[in-house]
């Protein structure tokens, strides 16, 4: 076992860790708005039907918020087992990022949500719906500062080095570094689009095995709508992504198109097998000059190459495909959602063609597939840095042994196929018992329950 680098170990799990972790801010970060728009519709017109969803989808959110806590407490581990070097040289930058993080918008959502969860028939009704407010607003600023300490270390600026260590002399430079703008955009349209898709998979399975309650049928109308209209803006984001990509970091572009050449009339390349040793790409199906066309916004647009770049970029393999997965899911959520939308404005939910319902529970996860894929393209497109031209990535590993990482990374691995599956069944055991209540029954009942509850209901706003 000690035979295979601790490096390319070390890398491997806390990719394993990032991956599983990942998942669950996902979800978070936009089903915390979801439960809002849930809870202000039901402000405004007492439908149960909208308390019934928040009931279930507060759940799914008080769920998926552990999940996130838990599995983001053994990547902060890596830092000090794994990757020693990293805080040791940019420790100055990231650590105050981290703590911001910390303070600023975990203890605000570890606060509100036990009143957003326990609340509802406790505490007046504004009360509620300002905690259910506030905690969304802590998942997004949660992802703010993630969000920013990784572009930072995709396009590191506001700094100098001092004794071989980092310092920070601009911090508003490095909040609103040069990539953030675009990676926080981006990142946000994402988990909107998979909280989409995760609330209208999960409303077309429960649709289609019982035809579920008026609740059911609200959430999928709003989902497919929400993800037809979000899917266009991120496609459009994700050009504008691109394009300050290739500004800042033209050689993760280069590996993503697998344009070995600096050339103009670039193709885009549709499928190939790239060959990294003989600088070619082997049965290549490509749209002649379409490359410079997205990318310069002109057929004869000069384009960078790899060649440019010899020794430092990064794996060509994994960018290319990783890019196509991530950019082909994204085009069959634009087909479903359009299609979907459709069909429930002219002829409502009941109106869905089964097999459409079928695709869209097929989809329910989509957006996790879609995430990961455009995290592996932006984490190992900075290879072969960890911070962008500032430190190297085989510099900040630790002394730690393959055998030890190695068998680390195994139960990981372990843990968290068990947790994942867990997850899931349970998702689907919410769906099933989802308005299972009816709507006079608080959401988490007080002790005592019966008359005491019913009073708590009838408190106004």
């Amino acid at each position: 076992m000690d035979a295979i680098d601790p490096l390319i170990l070390a890398r491997i799990q806390f990719a394993a860790n990032i991956s599983f972790h990942i998942l669950f801010p996902t979800i978070t970060i936009a089903l915390g708005w979801a439960l809002l728009g849930f809870k202000l519709a039901y402000n405004r017109t007492r439908d149960g039907a909208w308390m019934d969803a928040y009931r279930l989808w507060v759940k799914v959110f008080a769920l998926s918020f552990a999940m996130g806590v838990v599995s983001g407490i053994t990547m902060s581990f890596q830092f000090g087992t794994n990757w020693p070097g990293y805080m040791e040289k940019v420790g100055n930058v990231a650590g105050p990022l981290l703590a911001y993080e910390v303070l600023t918008a975990f203890f605000l959502e570890a606060v509100f949500l036990g009143i957003m969860l326990f609340g509802f028939s406790r505490v007046p009704n504004w009360v509620h719906t300002m905690a259910t407010l506030l905690v969304a607003g802590g998942t997004t600023l949660s992802a703010f500062w993630i969000i920013v300490l990784n572009s930072w270390m995709q396009t590191p600026v506001g700094y100098e080095i001092r004794d071989g260590v980092v310092h920070a002399t601009d911090w508003w430079a490095i909040v609103f570094n040069p990539s953030m703008p675009y990676r926080l955009t981006h990142m946000l349209l994402a988990s909107a689009l998979t909280v989409s898709f995760l609330i209208a998979g999960m409303s077309a399975w429960r649709w289609l095995k019982d035809g579920g309650g008026e609740g059911v049928r609200r959430t999928l109308k709003a989902a497919i709508y929400a993800a037809a209209l979000l899917i266009p803006v991120q496609i459009f984001i994700g050009d504008q992504h691109g394009l300050n990509t290739l500004e800042h970091q033209p050689q993760k572009v280069a590996a993503m198109e697998a344009n070995w050449e600096t050339r103009s009339h670039v193709p885009l390349v549709l499928f190939a097998i790239p060959d990294s040793e003989a600088r070619t790409n082997h049965m290549e199906i490509a749209i002649p000059s379409g490359a410079s066309l997205i990318l310069k916004h002109s057929r004869s647009g000069v384009v960078p190459g790899l060649d440019d770049y010899r020794g430092n970029h990064p794996p060509v393999a994994p960018l290319f495909w990783g890019f196509r997965i991530m950019v082909g899911i994204g085009v069959l959520m634009l087909a479903v959602s359009w299609l979907a939308a459709l069909r429930i404005a002219r002829r409502g939910v009941d109106g869905l063609p089964r097999w459409l319902a079928w695709v869209l529970v097929a989809m329910t996860f989509a957006g996790w597939g879609a995430t990961l894929a455009g995290w592996y393209v932006t984490e190992i497109g900075r290879q072969p840095w960890l911070v962008s031209g500032v430190l190297k990535t085989a510099d900040a590993v630790g002394p730690v042994g393959s055998t030890m990482v190695a068998s680390s990374l195994t139960l990981y691995l372990a843990v968290y196929a068990v947790l994942l599956t867990a997850y899931i069944l349970v998702l689907y055991r919410l769906a099933r018992m989802g308005n299972a209540a009816p709507d006079a029954k608080p959401m988490f009942p007080m002790p005592g329950g019966g008359e005491g509850a019913a009073k708590a209901l009838e408190m106004k706003p």
